[in-house]
């Protein structure tokens, strides 16, 4: 007689294990986060066996001379990863569907097989011709470039082991099962299991590891949260499917900082970098409008200039509407309770909707400033001077507070031409030194509005 097999829940936020379902994970307090899985008990053969001795060694004796990173000749995505690939890593990339995962990473193929690094694509996804006719609207491959169309995980680590490329894709995690495992494809078991593997394998023989991770609606990488914390980058495609522009931002990264973003055009051809962010996220600002303002947001080591567009129109019903794209909705909610507040504008009778040109998504506390007065702007009808950037971050008390790095964000508006920059006044010493073009420092929002 066979043997039944066992039935565990999994929370699929964290992957806590359970004998029964509950409401409520106890782990990470989400609700309805459990699914029901059979799991095909492990025979204990290795029960009698020995277990090795682990070494131990001084930090002072691990040397890391020779390592170097693998430079992808797509600047952006270096830039996000930290300066290159680190040997041995294991980076997940997620995104909606449609959004550019594949064509990215196949990119990455035809840029490492250029330069004669081995490397293998293995996809569960697609077939062999429906990955041709894609390379070929990109371009020529190199012959260093390996293909493989298998879900099978065990047939998988073989054929990595064998070949040791420099350069592994998986696309996409989802799909990869292991025989061992009772469940479906895509269920909490194989995933972690399927993730254990690729790990073990990248940090035993030195190959990086490219994961390429199914989101849900709400945005995360689907399966078990504990999926992010096991490998060492994971990286979000954001943006509009749409649109033409994409934006890689590096959520979680030991190998460099996480503030990073890669900004990217969709083209016929695949993803076109886009190296200057701020003049393609200006383009097409409209001249004399009231309720436009530039405003200025630090991504990492990179200023980004994008303008703020504000809409106040008279109520027709007794709850006003309140819409913000681009940014976070309750943060501009109370810029607007600080205008009613400390300027005295009758908001409450008026619909706001609050959007930032070009799809971008900013929720640094420096485009405060910019909103306030944009919003204030389309209030009074009295249009900003086109020359004129401002950044700063508002208070409850209508106070404008300093931010990081202004040298940084005053020359990239002196470098795009504007002539006026409205900065916290802590920060005016700091740029003091920077020429061709005027810095005026506000205390409060009163003091700002008083320049439109």
């Amino acid at each position: 007689m066979a043997k039944a097999k066992k039935t565990i829940f999994f929370c699929q936020n964290c992957g806590h294990e359970e004998s029964k379902w509950l409401g409520q994970c106890p782990a990470c307090r989400e609700w309805n986060t459990f699914v029901e899985e059979k799991i095909t008990p492990v025979k204990g053969a290795a029960a009698g066996k020995s277990v090795r001795e682990g070494e131990v060694v001084t930090l002072s004796s691990v040397r890391t001379d020779g390592e170097e990173r693998i430079k992808t000749d797509i600047q952006e995505l270096d830039r996000v990863l930290g300066g290159g690939i680190v040997p041995g890593s294991l980076v997940l990339v997620g995104g909606d569907p449609g959004i550019g995962k594949s064509t990215l990473l196949l990119q990455v193929c035809q840029k490492l097989s250029e330069k004669k690094e081995s490397v293998l694509y293995i996809s569960g996804e697609e077939s062999l011709k429906q990955i041709k006719l894609r390379a070929d609207r990109m371009g020529k491959f190199s012959e260093y470039l390996l293909l493989l169309c298998e879900t099978n995980l065990e047939t998988i680590r073989q054929t990595i082991e064998r070949q040791k490329p420099h350069l592994a894709i998986i696309d996409s995690i989802q799909t990869m099962y292991s025989e061992e495992i009772g469940s479906a494809p895509g269920s909490v078991s194989q995933v972690r299991e399927a993730t254990n593997t690729f790990m073990q394998l990248a940090k035993g023989l030195g190959i990086s590891i490219f994961i390429v991770g199914h989101v849900t609606k709400e945005g995360t990488v689907a399966g078990p949260r504990v999926l992010e914390h096991m490998v060492d980058t994971v990286l979000y495609f954001e943006g509009d499917r749409h649109a033409s522009y994409r934006i890689l931002r590096g959520v979680k990264n030991r190998f460099g900082s996480t503030n990073e973003i890669g900004v990217f055009e969709m083209r016929q051809t695949g993803l076109e970098e886009v190296a200057n962010p701020s003049e393609f996220m200006l383009s097409g600002k409209p001249e004399n409008a009231s309720g436009s303002v530039v405003a200025c947001s630090m991504e990492g080591t990179r200023p980004i200039l994008m303008e703020i567009q504000a809409l106040v129109c008279a109520s027709n019903f007794g709850f006003p509407r309140r819409t913000a794209a681009g940014t976070d909705y309750n943060r501009v909610n109370l810029l607007m309770a600080v205008l009613e507040k400390r300027m005295g504008l009758p908001l409450s009778n008026y619909d706001a909707y609050v959007n930032i040109a070009g799809g971008i998504r900013m929720n640094e506390p420096a485009v405060d400033l910019g909103i306030v007065m944009a919003i204030f702007s389309s209030y009074k009808n009295r249009p900003v001077p086109e020359d004129m950037i401002v950044f700063g971050e508002v208070g409850l008390s209508g106070e404008v507070r300093a931010v990081s790095m202004p040298e940084q964000r005053v020359s990239e508006a002196k470098k795009l031409g504007f002539k006026t920059c409205v900065i916290p006044s802590v920060s005016e010493n700091t740029v003091k030194n920077i020429e061709g073009i005027r810095v005026i420092g506000v205390r409060s929002v009163s003091e700002a509005i008083q320049l439109l």
